[in-house]
């Protein structure tokens, strides 16, 4: 393999490089000390430089040449003013990288980042850690003991960070502790949800694009906020307040003033001035939940206000400023919404970046066991006391609440709500068979009406979904079989509730059973999907 050769670029040391007579030799001058390395031959040097440093930058390279006549110096004066003003550094070498022809086929290149005015080091850095600088950081010191002649010591500094495994174990671990406390440390085993959860914290840490939470009611949609608001606040990115609103509870003219508050006067009422939850945001964290249920007149304001953080009070004339994250959370199809006229398409498109559907409790019944011990913890630390569900009591609440006939209709309100009754009727601290069985007869009344099958529709016709010509092809058992899995496809909230009416007998048998997989393989061997079998 050719060995390429080694460039240097590195800025003219105006205090350290420079030296008169033949003391110059005496003391450690960074630039012409790095072609004095035995072991390392520098065949260019490109010796940046700005102001009136021309006769220095010559006579460092006359000096280059007298102890290493390798190496080539090629001295390039820069545009720059103010060597401290960083606006001025970095667009004269941004431009001068852009412009530079590198050739990393055959050169590699190491940027020196000894010499220079502060804010000419981290300018280097950053267009290294850009990529405009295709090469490695290349730090050079003097030696230790003053010796004449001694050129000191180099290190290079990859910003690979994969090349260097502890700095890479450490992003690891804090990119997992990140994950860890947006699940509130509950060890969740749903593989969608714990991958959703992973993407998450990656963008919460790096965008700070709105958000669009998706899912049903007391799916935590809220919750999960208010943790990513944590999180960005611990790794100070916001300074603010996080600031909640459901928007359902917002009505008639009150909802403007609510959002983007209003000045003394604007209406009746209106004895002075309010600030209203846009301002209060600043600096913060917004969580609009329900947003779909906002008027259009307020959605339009509210885009104006994300795209450039300001908007008018209610009865201003004049614009106020707020910059403020937002996250979204609805239990619509936003999407649906738009085509109905109910959402605006551009407010929609700005907040449709990052969505993420949060799964009810129902499609996470695995996490139903770790969320159990975590509210027990929560409880226990609430109340100064140790709580635990005896071996009977988890077993019996454990095959319910896994079960067909556990509806989760509030999903982890319902569950935290119910682990709260058992938790408060605990002696000494532990929840009894009977105490679980006294709760689960207690979710069966709450959730009476919506077990209660719906009345029966007309039956269903095959050549509604299928073509005749398949329908000529099936078998009569496959035919009466398939229109009683449609009839209660339609009859269901989602593909996850039929799979669960349709499976309810050998789910139970199943470690982790995904009923909506298998309902959605048995509609495909028909060619069917669920919104076609579900008549959405």
């Amino acid at each position: 393999m050719k060995k390429k050769r080694t460039v240097v670029i590195g800025f003219l040391g105006t205090q350290l490089d420079k030296g008169a007579g033949s003391g110059r030799w005496e003391k450690w001058r960074p630039t012409v000390a790095l072609t004095q390395h035995d072991e390392m031959v520098v065949e260019r040097l490109e010796l940046l430089y700005s102001g009136n440093y021309e006769s220095l930058a010559h006579q460092v390279k006359r000096d280059i040449a007298s102890v290493s006549p390798e190496t080539k110096v090629v001295p390039r004066q820069l545009p720059i003013v103010d060597p401290w003003d960083f606006e001025d550094v970095y667009g004269s070498v941004f431009d001068f990288a852009r412009s530079y022809p590198f050739d990393t086929d055959n050169e590699e290149y190491w940027i020196h980042i000894t010499t220079g005015s502060h804010v000419v080091q981290i300018c280097m850095f950053l267009m290294t850690e850009a990529h405009y600088f295709p090469g490695r950081l290349l730090q050079s010191s003097p030696p230790r003991r003053h010796t004449v002649g001694d050129p000191g010591s180099y290190t290079l500094i990859d910003l690979d960070l994969s090349r260097y495994d502890q700095i890479a174990q450490r992003f690891s671990r804090e990119q997992e502790e990140g994950v860890a406390f947006l699940k509130s440390g509950i060890a969740t085993r749903n593989p969608g949800f714990n991958t959703m959860i992973d993407e998450i914290e990656r963008v919460a840490i790096k965008s700070k694009a709105p958000m669009l939470l998706m899912g049903p009611t007391g799916a935590g949609k809220s919750f999960l906020a208010r943790r990513v608001f944590e999180l960005k606040k611990a790794r100070h990115q916001l300074d603010g307040k996080f600031v909640e609103l459901n928007c359902a509870t917002l009505h008639g003219d009150g909802a403007g003033s609510t959002l983007f508050g209003h000045i003394k006067g604007a209406f009746t009422g209106a004895a002075s001035d309010r600030p209203g939850l846009l301002r209060t945001a600043h600096k913060g964290l917004l969580f609009l939940d329900e947003i779909g249920e906002l008027g259009l007149d307020e959605q339009a304001m509210l885009l104006k206000a994300v795209e450039e953080k300001r908007f008018l009070p209610v009865g201003g004339d004049h614009e106020v400023q707020s910059d403020f994250q937002l996250i979204a959370g609805t239990n619509r199809d936003l999407s649906r919404e738009v085509m109905a006229g109910r959402f605006r398409e551009d407010l929609y498109a700005r907040i449709n970046l990052w969505t993420y559907e949060l799964p009810g409790l129902v499609d996470r019944s695995e996490d139903v066991e770790p969320n159990i011990d975590y509210l027990l913890a929560q409880f226990g630390a609430e109340n100064g006391q140790m709580i635990r569900l005896n071996k009977e009591a988890r077993d019996l609440y454990m095959r319910f609440a896994m079960s067909a006939d556990a509806l989760w209709m509030g999903n982890f309100r319902d569950l935290s709500a119910s682990v709260t009754r058992m938790a408060t009727l605990a002696d000494a601290g532990r929840i009894t068979d009977a105490i679980a069985a006294d709760e689960i007869r207690r979710l069966k009344r709450l959730w009476h009406h919506y077990a209660s099958p719906p009345p029966e529709q007309g039956e269903v016709e095959l050549e509604e979904v299928l073509e005749r010509a398949q329908i000529a092809q099936l078998d009569l058992f496959d035919a009466v079989q398939l229109k009683a899995v449609i009839a209660i496809c339609r009859r269901s909230k989602s593909m996850s509730d039929a799979g669960r009416k349709l499976f309810a007998a050998s789910r139970s048998a199943k470690e982790k059973p995904n009923d909506a997989d298998r309902l959605k393989k048995y509609l495909a061997k028909f060619g069917l999907s669920w919104e076609t079998a579900a008549g959405k």
